[in-house]
């Protein structure tokens, strides 16, 4: 790719972002116009000639997900039937992901692979993502994606507080490898782990805590923050068994339903996030959720795909 060629539009879900990795880049964001018609329907029309460009797309497809998701698609096919030369989608939070397979026993949908297709159809020819869910779903696109980690961004804030006996918790079995790999580069820390039994869906109940956290400083590393019920009964489970401080890192502020409140009333010292979903004001005055920056971590990905640089040496977790 050629850096004179470049283009960077950023969707509705997206501005505040968007406008900060341009300016990493150094490069101005191009004109686009996202509008709604009465009846809901989307419109897009873009304000510029990109006729042989290199586009990048930054859409988050966070709350409203569907929304959101035809806001990014009608953006690609806009851009493709402009005679873009190449679109890349950066969509930082990957909606539709934890659904990338389906239950067993049930008839629902691969709801992740579907997304997948649709982005490809779209026009679309790399997706720049951040913190998959599930991994696998890169194994859905038939395009090359590149899947960016935000420890690099929530470790150097792990670092800058030198919090003192520190323990990496995983909020499951599931995430021991992480935390694991998260506790190494944090000076070989301490490792806990949280057993719980899930009764429903957006329900939990913190059973157990393995590991040692008595008089610890407790960190839970997780990839995103829902409704939250079980980031509060992790961090009372913590403190019941002796944590003097418990902090938690996540990639995503998903944030949906009764999350900010139970944040707000839980034992948890502070919740740190990134933005590749925008906080609402209610978050921003909550008092316990800090958010960091990944701008720099995406405008490096996108320099290194316009100069044709290893992304994987850079994002290698």
């Amino acid at each position: 790719m050629n850096k004179d060629k470049l283009v960077i539009f950023a969707g509705p879900a997206s501005q505040t972002l968007g406008l900060d990795i341009a300016r990493y880049v150094n490069q101005p964001l191009g004109w686009i116009q996202v509008k709604e018609f009465s009846d809901g329907e989307t419109s897009v029309e873009i304000s510029e000639n990109i006729r042989g460009m290199d586009v990048f797309l930054i859409q988050s497809t966070c709350s409203p997900a569907n929304h959101h998701l035809m806001q990014l698609l009608l953006m690609a096919d806009a851009c493709k039937r402009a005679s873009a030369k190449s679109i890349s989608a950066v969509i930082p939070y990957f909606g539709y992901s934890r659904q990338d397979r389906r239950p067993r026993n049930s008839r629902g949908p691969v709801s992740a692979k579907l997304v997948a297709d649709l982005i490809e159809k779209s026009g679309v020819s790399r997706v720049i993502t951040i913190d998959l869910h599930a991994d696998q779903i890169e194994g859905f696109f038939s395009i090359p994606v590149d899947n960016i980690y935000s420890s690099q961004v929530l470790l150097s804030d792990i670092w800058k507080n030198k919090y003192q006996d520190l323990v990496i918790v995983s909020p499951d079995v599931g995430g021991v490898l992480r935390a694991r790999a998260i506790a190494r580069r944090l000076d070989n820390a301490g490792l806990a782990i949280i057993d719980k039994r899930r009764e429903e869906a957006n329900k939990s109940e913190v059973m157990n805590i393995i590991g040692d956290v008595d008089g610890k400083t407790t960190i839970i590393f997780d990839d995103m923050v829902d409704t939250a019920g079980t980031l509060c009964n992790a961090a009372a489970a913590l403190k019941n068994k002796g944590s003097i401080k418990t902090v938690a890192y996540a990639a995503h502020p998903v944030l949906s339903g009764p999350a900010i409140d139970r944040i707000i009333k839980s034992e948890l010292d502070e919740l740190v996030v990134t933005d590749t979903i925008p906080l609402t004001e209610e978050a921003i005055n909550s008092g316990k959720i800090r958010q960091l920056s990944v701008a720099e971590l995406i405008g490096e990905t996108v320099n290194r795909i316009v100069s044709d640089e290893s992304v994987s040496s850079l994002y290698a977790d």
